[in-house]
């Protein structure tokens, strides 16, 4: 295998793959990219066995072959060679040789008849979904995925169909996200399924290089999302989603409005003083005026008050600043919309411009 191509080409691709690859592998061709070349193509493959990145690129092939390679390590060395530069890669027997300029590498390879292949198998639900509208769909939900692993059934977005709407969900129990759009042809039928936190993470990173359509195509093991030269595929969590239209409450009559930066600006300051454990900031919420503060025993007290539009019975309820934070990053009207029933029941946060997404926000006692 003889090839050469331009260094910017090469590092866009390796980064894209090489960041599924585990930093411990106990199995070591796991740490190790699949490098295929034939015809004008080096097609590059990453896997951890649960996802699998492949990407292809334009390269000036020699001789065709295929080897593996270190991924972070060739990753690394790409990444120090100089802007512009062209990159030679040729495997001689167990060795894959990199050259640029005056620099030279020799990397350990592996077999490529030990790389395991993630296979698609049969993926009966296929559609598609603008890049911009998957990456609102995952930017107003990640934010709530759990991270406690005991309850692996909520480490990633629930994705379904209903009544010929997709909705994205997720929640840690704390807080939940849930967003809504037109469900794409192709999709009727779907079955609901649950796409694990890292998936998510990597096909964040993926889709912001991008501005054309997603190829989507699940089946209730597996989903794979395919775009420009890119594939990702993935298993899905082996889980039920719990019922969580039960903990969207519908009786909160009282709503607040106000303005979301200077309400985040606000929850920032207050809750500089808040203990690191507890981050609870209580809100103080009367006609016109809402008066937020916060306390520690070790470093004092903070109250800083901001108008908002109410006019309602007076009311105190708190809540972690942290998810009040992520919720306020997540509002792009700039207006968000509280509604509210007591100090012990769950309040619902929307943007006042946009129906389609909907947060929970579980109380604290402050």
């Amino acid at each position: 295998m003889k090839l050469t191509i331009e260094r910017a080409e090469l590092l866009r691709s390796l980064n894209h793959v090489q960041s599924v690859v585990e930093r411990r592998n106990t199995i070591p061709i796991l740490s190790n990219v699949l490098i295929e070349a034939s015809g004008s193509t080096l097609r590059l493959t990453a896997t951890d066995m649960d996802i699998a990145i492949v990407e292809s690129v334009a390269a000036s092939i020699g001789t065709e072959g295929a080897t593996t390679a270190p991924a972070h390590t060739l990753y690394d060395i790409v990444r120090k060679l100089p802007d512009g530069a062209q990159v030679e890669l040729g495997k001689e027997e167990d060795r894959l040789e990199l050259r640029s300029g005056r620099s030279r590498f020799t990397l350990q390879t592996l077999p490529t008849e030990d790389f395991p292949v993630m296979t698609g198998g049969d993926m009966p639900h296929t559609f598609s979904l603008g890049a911009e509208v998957l990456r609102g769909i995952v930017d107003r939900t990640r934010f709530a995925i759990s991270t406690e692993e005991t309850r692996y059934y909520l480490n990633g977005i629930y994705l379904h169909g209903a009544d010929n709407i997709m909705r994205a969900v997720a929640t840690d129990g704390h807080r939940l996200a849930r967003v809504e759009t037109p469900l794409p042809q192709g999709a009727e039928g779907m079955p609901g399924v649950i796409v694990p936190r890292k998936t998510v993470g990597e096909l964040r990173k993926l889709i912001d290089e991008t501005d054309g359509d997603v190829e989507i195509a699940l089946s209730e093991t597996k989903i794979r999302y395919a775009f420009d030269k890119v594939e990702l595929t993935s298993k899905l969590i082996d889980g039920t989603f719990p019922d969580y239209e039960r903990v969207i409450p519908a009786g909160n009559t009282k709503m607040m409005q106000v303005d979301c930066k200077a309400f985040s600006d606000a929850v920032d300051r207050v809750s500089t003083i808040a203990t690191e454990k507890m981050r609870a900031v209580k809100m103080a919420i009367a006609p016109g005026i809402m008066t937020l503060s916060a306390s520690s025993q070790d470093s004092g007290s903070a109250v800083e008050e901001i108008e908002i539009g109410y006019d309602n019975d007076a009311l105190e309820i708190g809540f972690n600043s942290r998810y009040l934070l992520d919720i306020s990053g997540q509002i792009e009207s700039g207006q968000a919309r509280f509604e509210m029933a007591d100090a012990s029941s769950p309040t619902i946060v929307r943007d006042v411009e946009d129906d389609s997404a909907l947060y929970v926000l579980m109380p604290m006692r402050v």
